[in-house]
């Protein structure tokens, strides 16, 4: 199948078509020269540490080239898997497109895993090399059979490691169709599972994610803040940016202080990020203006709520002047759109955003689909929807129940090759007419947006028969400060009928403060949970509501996306 270059963001592969590239879509090396020849002064890769440090597009492009014949050097040769492990850096993504370079496959992996969980997947791969923190490089090289090289991402002069330079050689380029990326999920004990994405994987999903439509541009500046090692940064933020040829910030600390500090002074314009971010800052805007006193702030909440309707009704955004001095406060003056993915997002937080101007949407997809397949048009978005299927995408629901809710199964070409040495499990993520099978539930409107309701696996089955999904209850949490985290689960109330019922665990929010900044006592931050607990419930379906509660004393364990590992509980 062609691809449709005609007024869609990526028209402009038409001009390299036959000369840069020949295949339907360029490889990830091909691409990035690409945007080296359009935009070469542009600044590409960026960090403060404290102060701005930055390559530009035609110097980062010569360390890589550097490093590829370095890697050719020591004997990668096409198709060989090499590993990187480590913070966000700039000397991170030079290692991975260097990898590429080299016509190699790279295997990005969580930098906040134990060293013998990081030596199974690198064992489980068969990475020859790998780029490591030097945190973590000691290791290694104490441990030399595990590889046959080890570099360390800090090392060298300045903020730029690679000093690495190899001899001029003919170097066997990847093709599209060829592995780019092994990308391993979740489960660090056992058999790791390993997501293999083609270059045309993922260079497809980054394109047709713009087709929605999502208006980037050249100039815009991304802000990679989440762990970049997972999919969803990795494609919407980082090779996201080098497409089309803008700029990429990493930060440093998942701290909401550090975070605002890093969006004002880089001027951040592109922010992607979890709900639980996008939760914090909300809730931090909202307590700034409930401390103005009850009048100003139903002015300000009438106020926005008009905004709300001129942007969705007219396609006319006054937020952005009405509350400049709430963004402003904020550090979000500068930022043109933000979109929230990883995981479900309220409602009620996406709409408040809008109405304060921010260009705000949210998208959804899975490391098997590299990842995007759904994505909120930034003028026609919908607030309950996790956003529109892509350019491509061909998506349906399996066997849909009297909601029309059923399992999202997707086809196309950003869809996985398949699991890394694991036949029988890529055999059964798929159906037998090819589509990959998602694990999450949900429903599309005529429009072909898409609407989620949990994933299959954590469906609850009320004694009435009914289906509940426990992230539509998470949800109605999502805008209390008193809650640090939520998980909504069911527990057995009879076993042998398999009836279950509903319980939330809730760990409150570390130093909860009462009137006069006191510091509340446990039985009244029992109490105050307790109360929120019953104003949820009154707001849910009968058979949805909440049977029981625990407060935790102990934060649960997350992944580095900050989600909570429901199954480890």
């Amino acid at each position: 199948m062609s691809v449709p270059y005609t007024d869609k963001p990526w028209a402009f592969l038409k001009d390299y078509r036959g000369k840069a590239f020949s295949g339907e879509w360029p490889t990830l090396p091909e691409m990035y020269k690409i945007t080296v020849s359009r935009f070469p002064e542009r600044p590409c890769f960026t960090v403060y540490e404290p102060g701005r440090i930055s390559l530009n597009y035609t110097e980062s492009l010569k360390l890589i080239e550097a490093i590829a014949r370095w890697l050719h050097s020591k004997g990668i040769r096409r198709g060989d898997r090499v590993a990187v492990t480590g913070k966000n850096s700039p000397e991170w993504a030079v290692a991975y497109l260097a990898v590429l370079f080299a016509g190699g496959v790279v295997v990005p992996i969580d930098y906040q895993l134990k060293n013998e969980e990081i030596d199974l997947l690198v064992k489980t791969a068969g990475a020859r090399i790998i780029f490591v923190d030097e945190e973590k490089h000691e290791h290694y090289v104490k441990n030399p059979g595990i590889l046959e090289n080890i570099v360390s991402l800090r090392k060298g002069i300045g903020s730029y490691i690679y000093d690495l330079e190899g001899p001029q050689a003919k170097i066997e380029q990847a093709a599209e169709t060829d592995v780019a990326a092994i990308l391993f999920t979740s489960g660090t004990t056992g058999k790791p599972k390993g997501v293999v994405l083609t270059h045309r994987n993922l260079v497809s999903d980054v394109y047709l994610a713009q087709g929605t439509p999502l208006i980037i541009l050249h100039t815009d500046v991304f802000y990679a803040i989440l762990p970049i090692h997972h999919s969803y940064t990795m494609l919407a933020v980082f090779i996201e940016t080098i497409s089309i040829g803008a700029e990429v910030v990493f930060g440093k600390k998942m701290v909401t202080s550090q975070i605002l500090k890093d969006l004002k002074e880089a001027q951040i314009t592109m922010l992607l990020g979890v709900p639980m971010l996008f939760n914090k800052v909300l809730a931090g805007i909202m307590r700034g203006l409930k401390a103005k006193g009850p009048i100003v702030y139903g002015l300000i909440s009438f106020m926005m709520g008009i905004s709300g309707i001129i942007k969705k009704v007219f396609k006319v955004n006054p937020g952005k002047k009405m509350f400049k001095f709430i963004l402003d406060k904020a550090s979000l003056t500068s930022v043109r759109i933000c979109i929230s993915g990883g995981g479900p997002l309220a409602p009620s937080v996406f709409r408040k955003y809008n109405q304060l101007g921010i260009d705000f949407v949210q998208g959804y997809g899975l490391t098997e689909t590299s990842p995007i397949i759904a994505i909120n048009p930034v003028e026609q978005y919908k607030e309950t929807s996790v956003g529109r299927t892509c350019p491509q995408v061909d998506m349906k629901i399996l066997n849909p129940d009297e909601r029309g809710i059923g399992e999202v199964i997707v086809k196309g070409p950003m869809v996985m090759q398949g699991y890394y040495n694991m036949p029988e499990e890529t055999a059964a993520s798929f159906t037998e007419d090819g589509y990959l099978k998602t694990g999450d539930l949900g429903y599309m409107d005529k429009e072909n947006y898409l609407y989620l309701t949990g994933r299959a696996k954590n469906m609850i089955v009320t004694e009435g028969g009914k289906n509940v999904y426990p992230e539509e209850i998470e949800n109605e949490f999502q805008l209390y400060e008193e809650i640090d985290q939520v998980l909504v689960r069911g527990f057995n109330i009879d076993k042998k009928m398999k009836i279950e019922g509903i319980e939330v665990l809730i760990h409150p929010t570390p130093d909860l403060k009462g009137m006069n900044d006191k510091p509340l006592s446990p039985e009244e931050i029992k109490t105050r949970i307790e109360s929120i607990v019953t104003e949820v419930n009154q707001r849910l379906q009968h058979y949805q509501k909440i049977h029981r509660t625990v407060i935790l004393d102990q934060s649960m364990e997350m992944t580095t996306t900050k989600k909570i590992k429901r199954h480890t509980i």
